[in-house]
């Protein structure tokens, strides 16, 4: 999968858990940037990643995630095998 598939997937995602189109993801957006983006919501986006993506994270993996940029790299390592 594509960088570009990789980022349309979680700008998708991040669009309807928050119910905002103008929400455009960059690699550095984290929780601070996003006013909504709470610990519950950070729960749902990982369901909602892991769905989406057919990956599964572990806790480790999760809470060493920074930003986007973080999450988007573990999803292509995740994919790749």
């Amino acid at each position: 999968m594509s960088l570009d598939t990789t980022y349309a997937g979680l700008n998708e995602i991040f669009r309807d858990l928050f119910g905002d189109e103008a929400i455009s993801l960059t690699p550095d957006t984290t929780a601070t940037d996003i006013a909504e983006w709470d610990s519950f919501n950070h729960i749902n986006i990982v369901v909602a990643v892991e769905s989406r993506f057919g990956i599964k994270f572990n806790t480790v993996e999760v809470e060493g995630l920074k930003n986007v940029g973080d999450m988007v790299a573990l999803i292509e390592r995740k994919q790749a095998g």
